[in-house]
């Protein structure tokens, strides 16, 4: 990005772009040991992540919420020779946390490869510049270097998103990197060893369709964190208000505290229907097909904040809520159908105070 562009312009900025204040202020007054070529100290990344407040009374502010713990292994093991793999059901911050952590450590977060089933051997490893091939030959001029070589080459951290969707055959290119730390370039007769402070974070879930299992070489390569979704309803609300919030300036959406009634209301819907019973534990329900994600409930307060701005009175509303709700529970249109039926006449019909959302369900629903 250029200097000159003002990251409250962009959709979306980068972390080290949207925080770089915070990461300067952590820098600066951060005096604990650092490992190689790491912009901050381990004690400093976990502040980072989870927030606190500086000798200086500077509030850091949170980006996780979730066991400090889990937090304090993963950069443990990124001051070590072992990657990381962070691993979850979709929608439990396992790229948020990859984001930012590499913003942290290395002050830039996109050396980034992006796992599909098409992805390459190339994007792990590195390409060629065709046109610069055919006219002069393999040279260090028409190589093209991916993320991962520029990463071990700087001293930095790549990341590899949805590592278990990229072919298995593809994800063993990783091995020797991760073991020997060394990536072999035999048409030019070279080989690129990484720098200090070079690591990887991988993200990782096996809930979705299209998953290629590591192999066991592959896996020990890594240490595994595993990612839970937010342990309690007021963990989970703020997470949903914050982000929305963040998303909400971006937008020049309504502001959040308007919104809170709501957003309580949607993270209990897909709590209760995520668990399979309701919040007070009397009442048994079916779980739909999806994950109802935390991720996914950012998204439908969103969407409803939007709706609630441009076509009602700026006060987000069970209406507003209500299409996205259904469209995210109900993916299988026949099974998905009957649990979300059977919750809204089982369970939101007999909540006084949710009539309105009673009725703006049945609205959408038909």
């Amino acid at each position: 990005m250029s200097a000159t562009v003002d990251p409250t312009s962009l959709m979306r900025p980068h972390a080290e772009q949207e925080y770089t204040h915070e990461l300067a202020v952590l820098a600066a007054a951060d005096t604990r040991p650092r490992p190689p070529s790491w912009n901050l100290s381990p004690w400093a990344v976990v502040t980072y992540l989870l927030g606190g407040t500086l000798e200086d009374g500077t509030v850091i502010s949170p980006k996780y919420v979730g066991p400090r713990r889990l937090m304090e292994v993963a950069v443990a093991t990124l001051a070590t020779d072992r990657a990381l793999l962070l691993l979850g059901v979709p929608g439990t911050a396992k790229t948020w946390v990859s984001e930012h952590l590499s913003a942290a450590i290395s002050g830039a977060s996109t050396l980034l490869v992006q796992g599909t089933s098409g992805t390459p051997e190339e994007a792990i490893r590195y390409g060629w510049n065709y046109a610069r091939l055919l006219a002069e030959g393999p040279t260090a001029g028409a190589l093209v270097p991916s993320p991962v070589m520029n990463a071990m080459e700087t001293g930095k951290i790549a990341r590899v998103e949805e590592l278990t969707r990229i072919p298995a055959d593809v994800q063993d290119a990783l091995i020797t990197i991760l073991s020997e730390k060394t990536l072999p370039v035999p048409e030019l007769g070279m080989e690129v060893q990484a720098a200090k402070g070079f690591n990887l974070i991988a993200t990782a879930n096996d809930r979705d369709r299209g998953v290629n299992d590591l192999s066991s070489a592959l896996r020990r390569r890594f240490n595994t964190v595993v990612l839970p979704l937010p342990a309690s309803e007021e963990d989970e609300v703020a997470i949903v208000a914050r982000r929305v919030e963040q998303l909400g300036v971006a937008l020049e959406l309504p502001l959040v505290p308007a919104a809170a009634e709501e957003i309580r209301r949607v993270v209990t819907v897909f709590r209760e229907l995520r668990s399979g019973t309701t919040a007070d534990g009397r009442t048994k329900l079916k779980s739909p097909s999806g994950t109802l994600s935390t991720a996914e409930a950012i998204s439908v307060v969103t969407n409803g904040l939007a709706l609630s701005a441009h076509f009602g009175d700026g006060v987000l509303r069970a209406s507003d809520v209500a299409a996205g709700i259904l469209g995210t529970v109900i993916k299988d249109p026949v099974a998905d159908s009957v649990v979300w039926n059977e919750y809204l006449e089982a369970v939101v019909r007999e909540r006084g105070d949710w009539s309105d959302f009673y009725r703006a369900c049945r609205e959408v629903t038909g």
